[in-house]
């Protein structure tokens, strides 16, 4: 007889025999709650069956791909669960993506049905008149009803979807795919990183170890479900037996009102929000609620310790990536802050050279990653072999950040190797923001890269190598930008340079430019588009 926590067989590594086993033992106890919305895993299976005789209705097949666009709402997780049951792979997408990002979602993922809420019709049409070639042949189902667009043929409300009559669910396998989930390219497009059920189930069981989670927790996390920390909440209430609550979008003002509304005793905050709600002036309220614990990776040393002094919140850093899993954290009741903390049991670290030799203590170098259980770690990215063989090389996963550890086995993270930029949650591929930026009359050459803000984030810095007697505006270029990036990948900062460093061989060298920082002549949109000096 299963127990809590859910501990299942290595079979028995799935959305569907997890959900089942959770029936067992507590059919009508909460599992997910949004609003006044609580529903247990009895209702969530429902939910999930419904969206599976649609799916089958519209003659997909095992191993076909759905796209989802949409903000945190329980049909997210039950668009999930139908395509666990139908043998499906679900392709989240962020939801401020549009245009030829988006496009290139759908043409690489292969996606047969796009699924979307109201507020994103316009970003699936704007993908649309990008690139009508990659989205022909797409269904488009609104999970709103009265939903119309002359530019989106076919839209559907979800429930006017012809459904399968029968609905012949498909095998559980712990190592079949579940998502296929977007993560910024950093010299090229970003790649579809494909996570098993078993590496979702390994998600929630490592976190319960981490955080301690228990039974009677509820989960308190407004981060967004489509990237793959929000969405090991809903595996780690699944396995232990609590509660996962989704909050309204994060508020520094609203934030710990929402804590203490939802009776959380267990929530989850990236490093940058610690000085946002620092920031704000001391408040009754930081007290007033019932959560012990907070997973905030990338926290710095200042923020945390100010942090845990005014609300009485232990901070858990760590470390963990779409790739892999919950690999390093804090150990509770250890604090270090500034470290990540140790190795999980389970997992594996080096901190390596060049060539994969592994360094001393207390020197720098590539955080390199091995996993003890089967399909704990991504299965590669989808069809892009190369870069798979490229991440995977010498058989331990190659994370691009550089570290160092010390001689007591905690890890201090140093900074990107890969030429990806962090900024509000996010994960932004400069080549990405380079291609927008290209595209604009004025623009001869362009490099994109990190620049560090006033919180413990990146920010967009663009370096231009501007076209021969073209006039340029640099707010004209920001507004350029804006309906062609996510909102978060929008440059705040601007340089205009003759040349662009560059190696002998030609590539830019990004950490020349990282290293000037911000110059004399950087033009900053926060100040209003002045040139500052920082």
């Amino acid at each position: 007889m299963a127990s809590f926590p859910l501990s299942p067989d290595a079979s028995g590594r799935h959305i569907i025999i997890l959900l089942r086993q959770r029936i067992a033992l507590a059919p009508r106890a909460r599992l997910l709650s949004f609003g006044e919305r609580n529903l247990s895993a009895e209702d969530l299976l429902a939910a999930g069956q419904v969206f599976a005789k649609a799916f089958g209705g519209a003659g997909l097949q095992a191993g076909e791909r759905v796209a989802i666009q949409c903000a945190n709402r329980p049909e997210f997780i039950a668009a999930l669960i139908g395509c666990a049951l139908a043998g499906l792979v679900l392709v989240p997408i962020n939801t401020a993506s549009r245009g030829a990002q988006l496009a290139y979602y759908v043409k690489n993922s292969k996606a047969r049905v796009f699924v979307a809420e109201s507020s994103q019709l316009p970003h699936l049409e704007s993908a649309y008149l990008t690139d009508p070639d990659a989205m022909a042949g797409l269904a488009v189902w609104s999970l709103d009803p009265g939903c119309t667009s002359a530019a989106l043929p076919g839209l559907l409300n979800i429930k006017d979807v012809p459904v399968a009559d029968h609905l012949q669910p498909a095998e559980p396998a712990s190592a079949a795919p579940a998502m296929v989930i977007y993560t910024s390219g950093t010299s090229g497009p970003s790649k579809g990183v494909v996570c098993s059920h078993a590496q979702l189930y390994w998600w929630g069981h490592y976190s319960l170890q981490n955080i301690g989670i228990r039974d009677t927790d509820v989960l308190y996390t407004c981060l967004p479900l489509f990237h793959i920390n929000a969405l090991n909440t809903f595996f780690q209430a699944l396995l232990s037996g609590g509660c996962m609550v989704i909050g309204p979008k994060f508020s520094v003002s609203r934030f710990f009102a929402d804590i203490a509304r939802a009776k959380a005793t267990v929530t989850y905050l990236l490093g940058a929000m610690l000085p946002m709600l620092m920031s704000r002036e001391a408040a009754a309220d930081e007290r007033e609620h019932q959560v012990r614990v907070a997973l905030a990776p990338g926290a710095t040393a200042q923020h945390y310790e100010a942090f845990q002094h005014r609300t009485g919140i232990e901070v858990l850093d760590g470390f963990g990536s779409t790739e892999a899993n919950f690999v390093i954290c804090t150990p509770l009741g250890e604090p270090r802050p500034g470290w990540m903390g140790r190795v999980t049991a389970g997992f594996h670290a080096r901190v390596v050279d060049t060539d994969d030799n592994e360094v001393p203590h207390g020197t720098t170098g590539e955080l390199i990653l091995r996993n003890d259980d089967p399909f704990a770690f991504a299965s590669g990215y989808f069809e892009m072999p190369e870069k798979t063989a490229e991440a995977w090389r010498n058989l331990w996963l190659h994370t691009g950040d550089r570290v160092l550890r010390d001689e007591h086995g905690y890890f201090k993270f140093i900074d990107r190797i890969k030429d990806c930029i962090r900024r509000r949650g996010e994960n932004i591929s400069s080549y990405e923001v380079e291609q927008v930026v290209m595209a604009h009359t004025a623009v001869a050459e362009v490099a994109a890269y990190a620049a560090p803000s006033e919180l413990a984030e990146d920010e967009v810095m663009c370096a231009l190598v501007l076209r021969d007697g073209v006039s340029f505006d640099p707010l004209e270029l920001i507004k350029w930008c804006e309906p062609r990036l996510p909102y978060f990948a929008v440059p705040r900062f601007l340089r205009t340079l003759g040349a662009l460093p560059r190696t002998e061989s030609g590539k830019v060298q990004k950490y020349k430019l990282r290293a000037e920082g911000r110059t004399a002549d950087t033009w900053d949109l926060a100040s209003g588009g002045h040139v500052v000096k920082r």
